[in-house]
């Protein structure tokens, strides 16, 4: 073979090289974009009742309204108020919900929500963000993600039966 030859074929593995190089490139690009799509996907109305459910808790919350925060869990729930602290006692739950209530936190959902439905259990996944003013006047300001089971009651409400907003705490240990 002569010395042309092998350049000849040496600049036509390279265009082909590069070919199949922009095709990956088109290809990742192209499944980005799907997925950015599927991001903004209409949502079943299971999911809508299950991201109403956790609005009106956080907005129950927010308001320091009790009675509206403790209607939105089942009896007997899961509560993770710190990390590996559980609380299931509807009395327990409510005094702790009472003690938060005095910095005054505002929570929200800043990248949104997931929301998996399986029959009459749902699984929530969000990022939240908190803010809240201590008595003394500091400014407290927190992070975590949310993870929270539901399940939809005979009457069709969702009713949360497990909440962790410390979801992270193991992969910032």
């Amino acid at each position: 073979m002569c010395l042309n030859h092998k350049a000849i074929i040496m600049i036509y593995k390279r265009c082909i090289y590069a070919a199949l190089v922009i095709c990956l490139g088109m290809t990742t690009n192209m499944n980005s974009q799907t997925q950015k799509v599927m991001q903004t996907k209409t949502i079943s109305e299971d999911q809508q009742d299950v991201l109403n459910a956790i609005e009106s808790m956080t907005q129950s919350f927010n308001s320091k309204d009790i009675d509206g925060v403790m209607s939105s869990y089942q009896t007997g729930a899961l509560v993770i108020f710190e990390p590996e602290t559980r609380v299931t006692d509807f009395k327990v739950l409510k005094e702790m919900f009472l003690g938060a209530f005095s910095i005054n936190p505002k929570f929200e959902y800043p990248k949104g929500h997931e929301v998996f439905i399986n029959g009459d259990t749902a699984t929530h996944i969000a990022p939240w963000t908190m803010t809240g003013t201590a008595p003394d006047g500091t400014i407290i300001k927190q992070s975590g993600l949310s993870m929270a089971n539901l399940k939809k009651q005979k009457n069709g409400k969702w009713l949360l039966t497990f909440d962790n907003p410390h979801g992270s705490f193991l992969m910032n240990k």
